[in-house]
């Protein structure tokens, strides 16, 4: 191979001749150096930030950071899974009081077992663990809820079945002139069956439905006068007679103290005044019986309260 090299300044050349031998290794070297220079270059290009270089590290530190941040909110979970079974607990406590008003008796198994010990170790909830916690609280829950349901519908049965007993006294503030039973008949002077209870008072005192029911006749009597009926279910029936006028009709749905009718003298009677009578099964009752009972229902309360404030008292 000739290599002429020309100086224009000295206007002369120079003729350099290489064999097959120094070729090679002048083509060695050039390789050499530019390797070199390749090397130098992505070196130098590696420690400016935001390069290809720098992206593994960047992206190690995105995914610690996203690491920790879920981490939190895993911790931040668990702490309110802790409160929520808290307060689940607590809702226990008032379920089975609200049984027992139910007149339900405690279930074995709607008590949470008692848990504790001293902490040996501990790690933090991974998210599987979280989610089997959540779904094992949300199913003890709906236990809790179908059990709130049943104690619900018994409240609710119990209500009504008291509103619908004639507990309440037809004219407020009269006492019981006649009582139920045998009298001396005011009319005829002989010994008859007084059914009901007379209530004495001004014509025109409001008499109320001592419970909840369907008036089932509103009409004139001979010897009842003008008369209402009211059925309260379960073959109860509670008629008020000798009435001055009357406010409600046939079909119509009552409720307990509604104003029914005002106290007249109509009928077979000798004065103003109620007669208030209880049929059960087509059966008259002692009305006094019912109203007794109404009575001590609203007087419960009160006595079981005066035991407590003495032991309050004595200690």
């Amino acid at each position: 191979m000739h290599v002429i090299i020309t100086d224009a300044r000295l206007a002369r050349s120079r003729a350099i001749h290489l064999g097959g031998g120094q070729l090679a290794v002048a083509a060695t070297l050039l390789c050499l150096l530019l390797m070199l220079a390749a090397a130098g270059a992505h070196h130098w290009l590696r420690q400016w930030p935001g390069t290809d270089g720098g992206a593994p590290a960047a992206m190690q530190e995105d995914a610690q950071q996203r690491e920790r941040f879920m981490r939190a909110n895993i911790d931040a979970m668990a702490r309110k899974l802790g409160e929520m079974q808290a307060r689940l607990m607590q809702l226990e406590s008032l379920g089975e009081r609200v049984m027992g008003l139910a007149g339900m008796p405690p279930l074995d198994t709607s008590r949470v077992p008692g848990q504790g010990g001293a902490l040996v170790s501990g790690h933090s909830l991974s998210m599987q663990e979280l989610d089997a916690a959540l779904d094992d609280l949300a199913a003890l829950t709906d236990r809790r809820v179908d059990l709130m349901t049943v104690a619900e519908s018994r409240l609710f049965d119990q209500h009504i079945r008291k509103h619908l007993v004639p507990t309440q006294a037809p004219v407020l503030g009269r006492s019981v002139g006649s009582p139920f039973g045998w009298r001396i008949d005011p009319l005829t002077g002989q010994s008859a069956l007084h059914t009901g209870l007379d209530f004495p008072a001004d014509t025109g005192t409001a008499i109320v439905a001592a419970a909840g029911g369907v008036v089932i006749a509103q009409e004139y009597h001979p010897a009842y006068g003008n008369m209402v009926e009211i059925d309260h279910g379960n073959q109860l029936i509670t008629r008020y007679a000798h009435a001055s006028r009357t406010m409600v009709k046939l079909g119509d749905l009552v409720r307990r103290g509604q104003k029914i009718a005002e106290v007249g003298t109509s009928g077979r009677s000798t004065g103003p005044h109620l007669h208030f009578e209880v049929w059960v099964q087509g059966v008259p009752q002692d009305p006094q019986k019912f109203l007794t009972a109404g009575q001590d229902a609203r007087e419960v309360p009160v006595a079981a309260a005066r035991p407590a404030k003495a032991d309050v008292a004595r200690r």
